[in-house]
């Protein structure tokens, strides 16, 4: 399917952000939407969730000076009760989904448009694109780009343009997402995933499109990476739980790998501590482990300073570690 060529008329776009807790990056996740210079009628929809920092008065003050700019409450605080709620207030047939700390770089809304109407698509997304302050942050970001990090996922890695199952943010046809009922609020975690899945399921078709980038900046400590992955992992669960055909082993490596170096090293340590050396074998899981990873460092990281490099074995094993334990944590409990 050809992808290239301005349409003879622009439809109406609406942006839908979700924010929560967003003071310092709002105004200017908000002016990228501005700034965009899209032919045709665009409008921005905040949905305001309890920040417990100046974001309300930050919004408040974008929609006093541009009329382009409306405000919704999102008691809940939750994503997709937010993406909901602003989708609810908008009517324009194309609905574009941005998060409260992006921003969209230039002529990013008009290329989608482009591609969704040459395609046919319900939704097309593009690339998140990791980019990194401190040497933690640049570490993460390597990670998160890379496949030893994260998978294969086109969004996360790059790839051809074509049919995908899922993309980073999403612009879609209102049409589809009235038909499919919006997205699922159950969801705090992978209700982007969760609605491509319906898409697809419907007979509908995800685009992705690598000239789409989007910048995600990582998060900054180990401890807010750690539980980033780890309600990760829990979510990815569920997906499975309620979409068992959807399991892979992309989705299992990690709390596989988990449970076995676990398993692997209590063994191992029961076996030193009783002079077992069948049981002490089990200690070659873990040192298998960091072996790959610290073999893998020079390769993957190879790009980034070496104060980054540094950090690269402890993100790669914290991403691992914590998807993988809240991936049997929401299993042994039967669900969420």
């Amino acid at each position: 399917m050809s992808t290239s060529g301005p349409p003879p008329t622009w439809p109406g776009v609406s942006v839908v952000m979700p924010v929560l807790n967003e003071e310092k990056h709002l105004a200017e996740a908000v002016q990228g939407i501005l700034d965009q210079d899209y032919p045709g009628d665009l409008d921005v929809v905040l949905a305001l969730g309890p920040s417990r920092d100046r974001t309300r008065a930050v919004a408040e003050d974008l929609r006093r000076r541009n009329p382009h700019v409306r405000l919704v409450d999102n008691p809940t605080g939750r994503t997709p009760a937010g993406l909901n709620a602003a989708i609810a207030a908008t009517d324009h047939p194309v609905v574009v989904r941005v998060d409260g700390h992006g921003r969209l770089p230039e002529g990013y809304v008009a290329r989608a448009v482009e591609v969704l109407l040459a395609t046919g698509a319900d939704n097309v997304g593009g690339m998140m694109v990791p980019r990194g302050h401190t040497p933690f942050e640049q570490a993460v970001a390597v990670a998160m780009s890379s496949r030893l990090g994260i998978g294969g996922a086109r969004f996360h890695v790059g790839g051809d343009a074509g049919p995908a199952e899922t993309v980073y943010l999403g612009v879609f046809r209102r049409d589809t997402l009235e038909r499919l009922g919006g997205f699922d609020e159950t969801f705090t975690r992978a209700q982007d995933w969760e609605l491509n899945h319906r898409i697809r399921a419907s007979g509908g078709t995800v685009w992705f499109d690598p000239s789409l980038r989007v910048a995600y900046r990582p998060r900054s400590s180990w401890k807010a990476l750690a539980s980033q992955f780890y309600r990760s992992g829990q979510w990815r669960r569920e997906v499975i739980r309620r979409y068992p055909q959807t399991a892979s082993l992309r989705y299992l490596a990690p709390p596989v790998t988990v449970a076995g170096v676990a398993l692997a090293t209590a063994a191992g340590l029961v076996g030193v501590a009783t002079g077992r050396r069948a049981l002490a074998a089990g200690l070659l899981a873990p040192a298998g482990y960091a072996t790959v990873v610290a073999a893998a460092t020079p390769v993957v990281a190879r790009d980034v300073p070496p104060a980054a490099r540094a950090w690269f074995p402890l993100v790669v094993a914290t991403m691992h570690g914590a998807w993988g334990a809240g991936f049997l944590r929401s299993a042994l409990r039967g669900g969420r």
